[in-house]
């Protein structure tokens, strides 16, 4: 029997008829391939553009789901209110669609490279990883979810295909992620501190 391929999966998501989906029904459609398809599909929805708040609630499973592959767990889980949450399909129709295309053709130039790389060790790395990406994708910073959100889908796709070079393509975006928070955060800083001075200048 053939097995879907990642995008046909996410396909099915925004084809089926039904007016909501939830996150465990997603599970269950990824079947052995939960850990590795949730994060990449929660990472690539946080890097296409959504309204005010929704990066909060779409890496929700990321942040449980990453320690647990941290943890070294066997199968995925998730509190029963947010497995069992539905979300609207007709909200996140348009979103699957558009990420079909892009997770088919990453699925075309990847393949497993690299092998030792995913030896025990390197897969609860990509966890602990994917877990300080999700902490940042949770608090609500204008933008934020955009460079922690591709680095959590490409570590995540990288464990799929058991693709080293994609992996280390994914610490590389981290270390990025990281740089561009910093700045941010220093120029949060600056701009704080200009806005004191000029407001304490006027009293």
């Amino acid at each position: 029997m053939h097995e879907k391929s990642l995008a046909e999966v996410i396909e099915g998501f925004s084809e089926d008829a039904s007016p909501t989906l939830t996150v465990g029904q997603m599970l269950e459609a990824f079947d052995s391939r939960a850990f590795g398809a949730v994060l990449m599909v929660f990472g690539a929805l946080n890097c296409l553009p959504l309204p005010p708040g929704s990066s909060t609630i779409l890496s929700l499973p990321i942040l449980f789901i990453a320690p647990q592959i941290a943890l070294g767990a066997d199968t995925p889980w998730l509190p029963r209110r947010l497995a069992h949450k539905p979300l609207k399909r007709d909200d996140l129709r348009g979103l699957f669609r558009r990420l079909v295309p892009i997770v088919r053709q990453m699925e075309l130039i990847t393949r497993p490279r690299l092998r030792p790389m995913f030896a025990p060790a390197g897969e609860r790395l990509i966890g602990v990883v994917c877990t300080l990406l999700a902490i940042v994708l949770v608090l609500p910073i204008p933008l934020g979810n955009l460079a922690p959100g591709a680095t959590v889908a490409v570590l995540a796709l990288a464990l799929l295909q058991r693709d080293g070079v994609l992996a280390l393509l994914g610490y590389l975006m981290t270390a990025a992620s990281g740089a561009l928070l910093l700045l941010s955060a220093h120029v949060v800083v600056l701009a704080a501190r200009k806005l004191m001075a000029v407001f304490s200048g006027l009293l």
